[in-house]
């Protein structure tokens, strides 16, 4: 059966409960945190919104690590999910500010008084800046109308929504539509929930896989059984025979492991492949002896 384990255990059906409960838990704190640090920056700048935004890339960590997921990889869940919903919150001010437009805003008719494009700072793209004024002269209330293209010419005349308060900058009716803004938000917000879903399956796999290994002393016992039992003479040429016949990894390794040679030590191991013209190497192995024509760190050998 497929939730069988190498020695016929299975994962308990408890534990695959808690997970997606925990899931659960994260994904509606996440649209939380959201909608939360959406309606705080409102009223707070970024000396609160950046130590916010912080704590609670720290307390998903701590979350997304109980479902399971090692170390590194939630911390890249983290800041991706993190990210994500920085984009989301923007996006939906964004939104709002159009709907706002939308709703109190006064169709005026402007002439672009004055054109201006940002400093040229590597390949950014360079916006172009528009101040507006009405026929008899006055300038349209608000910050100037912003563009990504140049879109508009001195002396063009245009009709725009105009903020009463002077909060807003104006826009053409067009441009402060916040359909793309809402579709935009959602999409992201469901983005970082995939993230979640996504983080689950794999605390999932990593709980199966966990569940699968043997226990230590059936490790021990399992070990001991494919412990090779000739005498040190018919294990230095198997090794050889090994070293001599066995592919190399991406990497340019070949691996053997050093239960097949119980009786051979590393060091001894590392001369007889420098007989054969490889290296030992003395970095980063794991349960394995690797052996190579170059290596990052040469082990020493009898």
């Amino acid at each position: 059966m497929s939730g069988d384990t190498e020695f016929g255990s299975r994962q308990p059906p408890g534990r695959s409960r808690y997970r997606i409960l925990l899931a659960f838990a994260i994904g509606a704190y996440v649209l939380a945190a959201i909608v939360g640090l959406y309606v705080l920056g409102d009223d707070f700048g970024l000396g609160l919104l950046v130590p916010l935004w912080i704590v609670h890339g720290v307390l998903l960590a701590v979350l997304i690590h109980k479902l399971g997921v090692s170390g590194e990889s939630s911390v890249y869940a983290v800041l991706f999910i993190v990210a994500v919903s920085v984009l989301a919150v923007g996006v939906t001010v964004m939104a709002r500010d159009d709907i706002t437009l939308q709703q109190r805003g006064e169709k005026v008719t402007a002439t672009v008084a004055k054109e201006r494009l940002d400093p040229a700072q590597g390949r950014k793209a360079r916006h172009s800046h528009y101040t507006l004024e009405r026929r008899d002269g006055t300038r349209v209330r608000g910050p100037e109308l912003e563009t990504v293209d140049d879109e508009y010419d001195v002396g063009q005349t245009l009709t725009v929504l105009e903020d009463p308060e002077g909060e807003l900058a104006p826009q053409t009716p067009g441009e402060a539509s916040a359909t793309g803004e809402l579709l935009g938000a959602g999409a992201l917000v469901l983005v970082a929930l995939g993230s979640v879903a996504w983080m689950t399956w794999r605390g999932s796999e990593a709980g199966k896989r966990r569940e699968a290994e043997p226990s230590n002393w059936l490790r021990k016992a399992y070990k001991a059984a494919r412990r090779n039992h000739a005498t040190q003479e018919e294990q230095k040429r198997q090794l050889r025979e090994a070293l001599r016949t066995l592919p190399t990894d991406r990497r340019g390794y070949i691996k053997v492991f050093p239960e097949s040679y119980p009786d051979v030590s590393q060091r001894r191991a590392a001369r007889i492949a420098w007989e054969m013209g490889l290296r030992a190497e003395a970095a980063g192995n794991r349960s394995s002896w690797r052996f190579g024509e170059t290596v990052v760190e040469e082990l020493p050998h009898d």
